[in-house]
């Protein structure tokens, strides 16, 4: 009976520390996939927003990257079901441009786009694509934004000298396969930014943005933080004061004992890229229209023809009579 005691009791320390275990494990991952978003804007937006256009029109991509820039986008006019066509969007910028890194350091502008496409349009699978195609997106990793909106597409952070113009290949739907499609008039709904933000999902400042005074007073002092970052102290009325953090990389304009007001930048704006957004129309085109307006120009060439060798004849006619 005491050796059954002594086996129960092992058994149970040895469950617990697989138990335990296990859970060390699972805390493991799920710290590092939930920092993997933290890499790339655009899984910003689809982490924080179902979808990525609001009610009023709007790509959320505006709300985080806050300076207005000019985007540009290429699409047929129409196109015929079951068929890839092309959706090229341009960012215009100037290369001589940089960007603050994370860290406080000079980059490259990073760019990025999302695509709104109509429901039944989506990203054309590879088997599809010519290999001019290919080639384009060769190092682009355009995803849907989610499975439930597999319509939606987005792409980036990508290099900006690398790809001022995205080139995204999409499939049109086929009415005649799905019964949700239909011919018609269509809208495309496009954003683009280059650069990073100023204001993460969670309302943070990124130090891509100005920072402002929280207190009418002075500069008490200024003092190095963590990771390259400086404390502004604003001494104000009735002893009160604050600390203002500012990350690495903006440039302090405030000095120790200047007067500031709330509201007032004690930093430069550092911001040299933004967002742009644009709309374009496209027509799914019904191929029966397409012949029966070519069977329409055919007839009526032909009539044409017709009437021209009918007057020819005629005044055949008339010049024999004439003579005679």
């Amino acid at each position: 009976m005491k050796m059954v005691n002594i086996s129960t009791t092992w058994l149970t320390a040895i469950f617990r520390r697989v138990v335990l275990a296990v859970a060390v494990i699972a805390t493991f991952l799920t710290a590092s996939l939930s920092a993997l978003p933290a890499q790339a804007y655009p899984i910003f937006a689809q982490g924080a927003y179902e979808n990525p256009r609001e009610a009023t029109g709007r790509i959320v991509c505006a709300n985080c990257h806050l300076a207005k820039k000019t985007t540009e986008v290429e699409v047929p006019q129409s196109v015929l079901p079951d068929t890839v066509f092309e959706a090229i969007v341009k960012l215009p910028y100037d290369h001589t441009l940089q960007q603050l890194a994370g860290d406080g350091s000079k980059a490259g502008l990073n760019v990025g786009a999302v695509v709104v496409l109509p429901e039944g349009f989506t990203l054309a699978p590879d088997d599809r694509l010519t290999d001019e195609q290919r080639a384009a997106v060769a190092d682009m990793y355009i995803q849907p934004y989610s499975d439930a909106k597999p319509n939606i597409l987005v792409v980036g952070p990508l290099s900006g000298d690398d790809y001022e113009e995205l080139t995204f290949p999409i499939l049109s739907p086929d009415p005649g396969t799905d019964s949700k499609a239909n011919f018609g008039k269509y809208q495309i709904h496009v954003g683009g930014n280059r650069g990073r933000g100023q204001i993460y999902p969670t309302g943070d400042k990124s130090n891509n943005a100005v920072y402002n005074a929280t207190l009418t007073g002075s500069i008490s002092a200024i003092a190095p933080g963590e990771e390259g970052a400086s404390l502004v102290t604003i001494q104000g009325a009735n002893d009160k004061t604050v600390t203002e953090t500012i990350p690495a990389g903006p440039t302090i304009l405030v000095a120790v004992g200047d007067e500031v007001t709330a509201g007032q930048p004690l930093t430069n704006n550092p911001n040299v890229g933004g967002f742009g957004q644009i709309d374009a129309e496209i027509v799914l085109q019904n191929p029966n229209r397409v012949l029966g307006l070519m069977a329409f120009f055919a007839i009526t060439t032909l009539a044409q023809i017709m009437l021209v060798l009918k007057k020819k004849q005629v005044e055949r006619v008339q010049a024999v009579e004439m003579n005679f």
